[in-house]
């Protein structure tokens, strides 16, 4: 009997074992592509040009209730509204000393969006800069809102929303939020267009990521390449990418669309640690490790306790009564003892550990130092 009737059923057990390992592969690998987290370009970078502008201009709030600047301790504003009046035709005396508490001198900003024509509107924002004590109820006048080279691109005026409150009485009083701010929705008027150049004269276009990283440049440079099917971007560094355009500029618009519309991967982002010295808020992001490590946490208290007493004379002595002030301070240290940190670099962990200290916002600061200098604690340590 020949061998080729041993062989071939062989041959067919091993091609059938194939493909499943194929299925199962290409399985596989679907199922990691559904889980991987791809962003949009869009999200991830912006192209040259495509950016807001920043606006600001000088003005003044009228029809306050009594809570405007005094005049005496503000004079800007007193000139500010000189010179208004006189632009209205109003003439005041040299001499006139206005004492009005219903106005107040502000300083108004704004952003101008890229691609903003005249007649769009935009939302301001409107700050005291006098000794104001609220702006509720006020109404902004005509205010210019100048750009950094000088020139006017829009308008501001109208009704403050002011989301604070207050009230006072006999020399109580009591404030939710802040009172000296406000805010105008679609308060201002653009008046003048920015040019942008998106291209330069090839038709080259330049596309700046968001957080700037090399391996992200990469993916997003062999994805435009595979998505165009041909060479149109190459990356310059880890933040920037240059992209060969059409010349039209309605093919361009449909080319940007395109660029932005592709799926990229970004890389992990790196571990880091964000510490709020202000308001003690702690962040921490997803990429954090955690190394096994031993702490230990006490507090110290200083307390001072200070006690009034009076000295009183005897009668026809002729002597004063006497105030004296008795202070008593005190140190207390409370004890702390070793806490064990078990390694790990899931983030709820992580969390989990740092709670088990038992310590303020303020403390965990401190803590989060040490850890980081004892290289237990795989993060980049930022202070806002």
């Amino acid at each position: 009997m020949s061998d080729s009737v041993f062989i071939r059923p062989l041959l067919r057990t091993a091609r059938s074992a194939f493909r499943a390992l194929c299925a199962l592969l290409c399985s596989g690998a679907l199922l990691l592509t559904g889980t991987a987290q791809a962003e949009q370009i869009r999200d991830i970078a912006d192209f040259a040009g495509v950016r807001p502008n920043s606006l600001v201009g000088y003005g003044l709030v009228v029809g306050l209730d009594g809570s405007g600047d005094q005049t005496t301790q503000s004079p800007f504003t007193e000139q500010s509204l000189s010179n208004m009046l006189s632009q209205l035709g109003v003439t005041l005396p040299a001499n006139a000393n206005m004492q009005m508490r219903n106005i107040a001198a502000v300083i108004v900003t704004a952003n101008l969006p890229a691609f903003s024509y005249p007649g769009q509107q935009i939302d301001v924002v409107v700050s005291s800069i006098g000794n104001a004590k609220s702006l509720r109820g006020g109404t902004l006048l005509m205010t210019p809102m100048k750009g950094a080279d000088g020139d006017v691109y829009a308008l501001a005026q109208g009704n403050l929303l002011v989301g604070g409150a207050g009230a006072s009485a006999n020399g109580s009083s009591v404030q939710v939020n802040q009172l000296a701010g406000g805010r105008i929705s679609r308060g201002a008027i653009v008046e003048r267009a920015v040019d942008l150049s998106l291209s330069n004269s090839n038709g080259m276009l330049n596309l700046y990521m968001h957080d700037p990283d090399f391996a992200t440049a990469q993916r997003v440079v062999y994805a435009l390449n595979s998505e165009f099917r041909n060479t149109v971007a190459s990356a310059v560094d880890g933040g920037r990418i240059q992209i060969q355009g059409p010349m039209s500029p309605n093919e361009r618009v449909n080319f940007m669309a395109r660029v932005e519309a592709v799926e990229v991967t970004p890389v992990q982002t790196r571990p880091k640690v964000i510490l709020d010295s202000r308001t003690g808020s702690i962040v921490l992001n997803s990429a954090v490790k955690l190394y096994r490590a031993a702490v230990a946490h006490g507090n110290l208290s200083v307390i001072i306790d200070t006690t009034n007493s009076v000295s009183q004379p005897g009668a026809f002595t002729g002597g004063q009564t006497a105030a004296s002030a008795n202070s008593n301070i005190s140190i207390e240290a409370q004890g702390g003892s070793l806490h064990l940190l078990e390694g790990t670099a899931n983030l709820m962990d992580v969390v989990k550990g740092l709670n088990a200290l038992g310590a303020t916002p303020q403390d965990l600061m401190a803590i989060l130092q040490a850890l980081k200098a004892a290289g237990s604690l795989r993060a980049e340590l930022e202070i806002i």
